[in-house]
């Protein structure tokens, strides 16, 4: 009797938990579509090495077994089975976003195989048109010398714009144009606003004596040299440009950082050279082997940048990435500071955004604080040249965190830093192929870091500011034909004698 009574109470227990084990059996299953998804994402991301996609397969397979087993074997109502499943698969969820985000952010800063030049038309601050139909029979000053076809795409632009063929009067630079604006000759003039800095430069204070009353975006594709590069196989050259400005990061503007990072991914070896902004050189295809400074070919885009470097140093560059230093704030704040080894000890000036004592040796950063280190230079005594090698003392100590396993738990905060201030020609698939080898091998890198050397003086004969008379830095020789060599060697898989780690 007794025993019939609790096989009949049995009975009425499986009833009771009837509903309650389908609820648990739906939330396995919802846990096994959202292990599904968050697979699917990691597969499609392609940045994780297939032992440990076969890994977190794993986990997942066993965190649905479990789930499963809490609910067919429970007694009662499995609750907590049901806690752990709702649990597991808001992590998934939660997760598989931060993927799909990534992908996402990676193919943002990728394939930026353009150059965007700004054209704008200026007139004197206190003039009272406020936009182009305002000045429509105003004289409007050009020059052809740089970026002629621009500056004509530019007033054919206007012209259907406005309706009629504008008044227009050539000069024969930049700083004629700015001259004529204020002297009253013209009423307006059309440039490329990435100039406004060397306008700066010849004209005091323009930036301040003029409005912008209209622009004009020229987006100008490039040739791609980087597609057929097998970053994880073989040696290549990367162009590392900083501009010091809050502007769009594509934007063609003067460079005010230039590195190029040989890397070779099977020695694991990175070799950084800093060249002064005022190198004294040609820019190829551009000032008809008239030397001009360095940072000037940034205003002919990217692209100029890297042909003049790749006649330097003898060095195919295939690769570009440029970075908005302003904007690296947020960078080294979301990697938690950046330990910084300094050459010196002095103090950072207002100039340079924010007054930090540096000491010589180790330091650690904030990101204003890294900033202002990079900015320096008029507290150094070797001025530009030190603030080139300080700029790659910060860019070693960034490569150093973002290289140990421990990052990938801020992936998703630290792309989206990366995403508003870098941009780069190479492709999302070689992205993702050099993310992946990194953590498949969690290797070791060696980290060298040399400056290219030469003689300051003040000379008026520069292409891109003709009669001016601006600092420049001759090149020398010798530093040159280091540099070349140091390149070469590293192309050829030798780790060089001078380096510092990634895991010291």
């Amino acid at each position: 009797m007794e025993e019939r009574r609790k096989k009949h109470q049995k009975r009425m227990e499986n009833r009771a938990n009837r509903p309650s084990k389908n609820t648990g059996l739906i939330l396995f299953v919802l846990q096994l579509m959202a292990s599904g998804l968050f697979m699917s994402l990691l597969v499609w991301l392609n940045i994780v090495p297939t032992l440990q996609l076969l890994a977190v397969g794993g986990i997942l397979v066993l965190l649905a077994l479990l789930t499963l087993f809490s609910q067919l074997k429970a007694s009662k109502k499995g609750l907590a089975g049901k806690i752990f499943s709702v649990i597991v698969s808001i992590i998934l969820l939660v997760g598989s976003f931060w993927v799909y985000k990534t992908y996402d952010i990676v193919g943002k800063i990728t394939n930026a195989n353009y150059k965007l030049d700004r054209m704008v038309v200026a007139v004197l601050k206190d003039d009272s048109a406020n936009d182009l139909k305002d000045a429509k029979d105003y004289t409007f000053g050009v020059q052809y010398q740089m970026d002629g076809m621009k500056v004509q795409k530019a007033v054919d632009k206007i012209n259907k714009e406005i309706g009629k063929e504008v008044a227009t009067q050539t000069y024969d630079n930049i700083s004629e144009q700015a001259k004529a604006l204020h002297d009253g000759k013209v009423k307006a003039i059309i440039y490329n606003e990435g100039y406004t800095e060397l306008l700066e430069e010849s004209f005091s204070a323009y930036k301040d004596s003029i409005k912008v009353i209209y622009e004009y975006e020229i987006k100008t594709e490039m040739e791609n040299l980087s597609l057929d590069v097998s970053v994880e196989k073989e040696p290549f050259t990367v162009y590392i440009s900083g501009i010091d400005t809050y502007g769009d990061v594509s934007e063609t503007s003067r460079s005010d950082v230039n590195i190029i990072a040989t890397v070779n991914p099977q020695s694991h070896q990175i070799l950084l050279v800093t060249t002064p902004r005022d190198y004294y050189i040609p820019i190829p295809g551009i000032s008809r082997g008239q030397e001009d400074k360095l940072t000037h070919a940034g205003l002919y885009g990217v692209d100029r940048s890297m042909a003049t470097l790749s006649e330097l140093y003898g060095v195919d560059i295939p690769f570009y990435a440029r970075i908005n230093f302003t904007s690296m704030i947020e960078i080294i704040d979301t990697l938690g500071g950046v330990d910084v080894v300094s050459e010196y000890e002095f103090e950072t000036g207002t100039d340079a955004g924010a007054v930090v004592s540096v000491k010589k040796g180790m330091n650690h950063f904030n990101g204003k604080e890294a900033l202002a280190f990079c900015r320096e230079r008029h507290n150094l005594a070797d001025g530009d040249n030190q603030r080139g090698k300080n700029q790659q003392a910060v860019l070693t100590g960034m490569i150093k965190k973002l290289v140990t396993p421990n990052m990938l738990v801020k992936a998703g905060s630290i792309m989206d830093s990366v995403a508003k201030s870098v941009d780069t020609n190479m492709s999302t698939d070689q992205l993702t192929r050099l993310i992946r080898n990194q953590l498949k091998t969690n290797a070791k890198w060696y980290i060298t870091s040399v400056a290219a050397e030469g003689t300051q003086y003040r000379t008026s004969d520069c292409y891109s500011m003709p009669g001016e008379s601006v600092y420049v830095c001759l090149p020398d020789e010798n530093s040159v034909d280091s540099i070349k060599e140091m390149i070469n060697k590293v192309e050829k898989g030798q780790v060089l004698e001078e380096y510092t780690t990634t895991s010291e």
